[in-house]
């Protein structure tokens, strides 16, 4: 059975097939973590407001772990995928992959628990939902913990993994957690109810969140396919800081988020925060936060030459073409 067989036989709480309607045009996936992102509101807006449309695409939302769609992407399955973190490490590791546009200039994730909890060292004897090791999400909550906090899971808290994040909003109202890792619009919705932002990892370790992935051969063999995805994403990333009315409505379909004040503040809180820009400062941090001692790489160990990872040639040629220069945002 080949790895997208392998999604489409797991259940609907595991994966999600969102089919685009546009049944004329050429069929691409795209892939987004179980859920819902804050990281992958641009590929929401893309689609819902036409932009792929607009560039010859049907294209259809694949939602998994990011473990599932990163190799779905190395076996050509999917074509996108915005998975960062995943995707770093299996380039580490000699994957065929290759980022090519940016998404989040931020890392969105948040450490929400109950309200007892005053201060990030509280959560020392504590249960915390994260992802499953490897996932961004544990990864940056982790070292951040670990760098910033010196909490260190298993010796200062437990940990118990989720796939999506709205089972941790649910394990934190039950109180079978007091913690969890939680993307800004999820961190909205359990504000709502009565939890707290407790800290945000991008108050400490800010980086390339969402980046989007693809084949190495796709760009070889079908550079006017990632050109045209490309762009469709930039224009989407451009309508979210313009159209404050329009992204909601996609944060409260795609969230299904019914509280008005709610969407709002989750607006608010990423509108400005996505960009092309992959920096090759932020490409440092992205992988630095998957080096570390606390994921298992060896202390000392230098990082390869992470140009390798990054084709950065196709986002600037479709910039240069909208009259923008490279890195702008």
């Amino acid at each position: 059975m080949n790895t997208l067989n392998a999604i489409r036989s797991l259940s609907v709480a595991t994966l999600i097939l969102i089919a685009g309607s546009y049944s004329s045009a050429q069929s691409v996936k795209v892939g987004r973590t179980v859920g819902g992102s804050g990281f992958h509101i641009p590929s929401y807006v893309a689609i819902d407001k036409g932009f792929l449309k607009a560039e010859g695409f049907d294209a259809n939302l694949i939602a998994a772990t990011a473990g599932v769609l990163v190799r779905a992407t190395i076996a050509k399955e999917i074509e996108f995928s915005p998975i960062p973190g995943g995707g770093a490490e299996a380039m580490l590791k000699g994957a065929p992959l290759v980022f090519f546009v940016g998404e989040s200039l931020i890392s969105q994730w948040t450490l929400t628990t109950t309200p007892d909890i005053k201060r990030v060292e509280d959560i020392r004897g504590k249960t915390l939902g994260l992802g499953r090791p490897g996932s961004a999400d544990y990864s940056e909550m982790v070292v951040t913990l670990g760098k910033f906090f010196n909490l260190h899971p298993g010796k200062d808290y437990k940990v118990i993994s989720f796939a999506g994040e709205p089972d941790r909003i649910a394990a934190l109202i039950r109180g079978s957690i007091q913690g969890g890792v939680l993307s800004f619009p999820h961190a909205a919705r359990a504000e709502k109810e009565g939890m707290k932002i407790l800290m945000r990892t991008g108050d400490h370790m800010p980086r390339l969140g969402g980046t989007f992935l693809t084949h190495k051969d796709l760009i070889k063999e079908k550079r006017d396919v990632v050109k045209r995805f490309t762009r469709g994403i930039i224009r989407a990333e451009d309508y979210i800081k313009a159209n404050k009315k329009g992204t909601m409505e996609v944060i409260e379909k795609y969230f299904e988020i019914k509280d008005a004040k709610v969407v709002e503040s989750i607006y608010n809180q990423v509108y400005d925060k996505y960009a092309p820009d992959m920096s090759p400062e932020m490409i440092r941090e992205l992988f630095e936060t998957r080096t570390t001692p606390e994921l298992g790489w060896p202390p000392g160990k230098p990082l390869p030459d992470l140009e390798q990872f990054v084709d950065r040639s196709i986002v600037n040629e479709v910039l240069k073409e909208m009259g923008r220069k490279p890195g702008a945002k």
